[in-house]
């Protein structure tokens, strides 16, 4: 549909995108009985191109026109089958319903998989990470079978269940694997709408492939949380070492290990940060649409709500305490760094304080060198300005000028002492002013 702007008003670029963001993914509308199988496969995005080809390829294989560009959702209907395709951030998903049978006694005799081409659901990209089905069967018109039997169609597992939406349905599933390798959920609808029902679907779907993709941070936890406590041991005791003064440590050697230590946990950051908060997320996503389920509770088996808590959530706990002691560690590390450069600059200042020390007293006795090589240098100018003044006074006292030539030489010495010395102190206090930049 065309919308047109009589207003001539000024529009955002990304306003259309917006307004069509709200209704990307809406809710299926899902009839009573019906199939429906679901998969969630993990994906980069070049696999995600790759993906969109071969989704492209289903498309010509039932003689129907493809889709030019990828979207965040993309759908068509063959016959009684319609098929789903969304993307999400980490991975794709299909959802295959097939509303028009046939449907055996046994809800997963059959599934909306195998209505797909065989060798097209082999050649999939990327790996699954939730695949299961999900039987609908209506109550109104077929009594519910006996506990037994339910049993039976999970092959014997232990069942959870639970009657959502205030009791207007009634939810079973194992959430374990089963023979053909996908989880099972078996909904009897008592008095809920094809909407209701489609809706309810929705928030069971994201529940088990949300609830799934957030334990994949679980082994990551498992594995770093061993670590981490070897870390902490080494840590502990450099920081034990740096608070022995008496101990010569080697520093460089400490200085190389706490940089290795650094290393390694901003690396386990790296690999793990994003895992942790999506586990997170995922994590929240699951418990409000356990909220939205409404359930109440049947007799002696747990609820959604009930194995989610008591299963779920300690495992995405485990994750977001390795999470915690990551970043704990980073900022010990950090501490402990900031202890060892104030170590290493105090030791350089008291390196430099003995440096200064040696300096200053080597400068004094330079300073007292030169008054004394000062002292004998007025002496030494003096002796030889005496003597060209005994020889100056010779050559007068030969042209006939009559005088006491030794008294006027013996007062001539403190005359040209006295001479020497001031002059050589003008000399040094010159030079004192251009060291003090005056």
């Amino acid at each position: 549909m065309t919308i047109t702007n009589p207003y001539q008003l000024s529009i955002h670029p990304q306003r259309d995108a917006l307004y069509a963001e709200l209704h990307s993914r809406q809710f299926q509308v899902i009839k009573s009985p019906s199939r429906v199988s679901y998969l969630a496969i993990m994906l980069d995005s070049e696999g995600k191109l790759a993906d969109f080809l071969h989704f492209c390829d289903l498309f010509r294989r039932y003689g129907l026109v493809p889709p030019a560009e990828d979207g965040a959702c993309l759908e068509f209907e063959i016959n009684d089958i319609r098929i789903r395709r969304e993307t999400h951030s980490e991975f794709v998903s299909y959802l295959v319903i097939n509303e028009g049978g046939p449907f055996l006694r046994d809800p997963f005799a059959t599934t909306s998989l195998q209505t797909l081409p065989p060798n097209w659901v082999a050649n999939m990209v990327g790996v699954v990470v939730a695949a299961f089905h999900l039987a609908v069967e209506d109550a109104r018109e077929q009594p519910e079978p006996e506990l037994a039997e339910v049993k039976s169609f999970f092959e014997g597992m232990r069942l959870v269940g639970s009657q959502p939406q205030s009791g207007d349905a009634q939810l079973w599933t194992s959430f374990q694997l089963h023979s053909d390798g996908c989880g099972r959920f078996l909904v009897y609808n008592r008095n809920m709408s094809d909407s209701q029902l489609g809706r309810m679907v929705r928030r069971i779907i994201e529940i088990e492939s949300y609830r799934l993709i957030a334990l994949l941070g679980l082994p990551m936890a498992r594995e770093y949380s061993r670590q981490l406590s070897s870390m902490d041991d080494k840590l502990a005791s450099m920081t034990s070492l740096l608070s022995e003064n008496t101990l010569k440590q080697d520093e460089p050697e400490l200085l190389a290990k706490l940089i290795d230590m650094a290393a390694w946990v901003e690396d386990a950051r790296a690999k793990c940060t994003y895992r942790f908060s999506a586990t997170i997320a995922y994590h929240e996503l699951v418990l409000k649409r356990l909220q939205e389920l409404k359930e109440d509770e049947v007799s002696g088996h747990l609820t959604l709500t009930e194995f989610m808590t008591r299963r779920l959530t300690p495992a995405v706990r485990t994750c977001k305490t390795t999470n915690e002691h990551l970043e704990s560690l980073s900022t010990r590390i950090d501490r402990v760094s900031d202890m060892m450069r104030t170590k290493v600059e105090m030791s350089i200042q008291a390196q430099n304080q003995h440096l200064l020390a040696s300096m200053d007293r080597r400068s004094k006795i330079q300073l007292a060198m030169q008054h004394t090589v000062e002292g004998l240098s007025v002496a030494a100018i003096s002796y030889y300005s005496v003597g060209l003044a005994k020889h100056l006074i010779e050559a007068v006292y030969d042209q006939g000028i009559d005088f006491d030539k030794s008294l006027v030489v013996g007062l001539s010495v403190p005359l040209i002492v006295g001479a020497v010395w001031f002059t050589t102190r003008r000399i040094h206090k010159g030079f004192l002013k251009l060291a003090k930049g005056q």
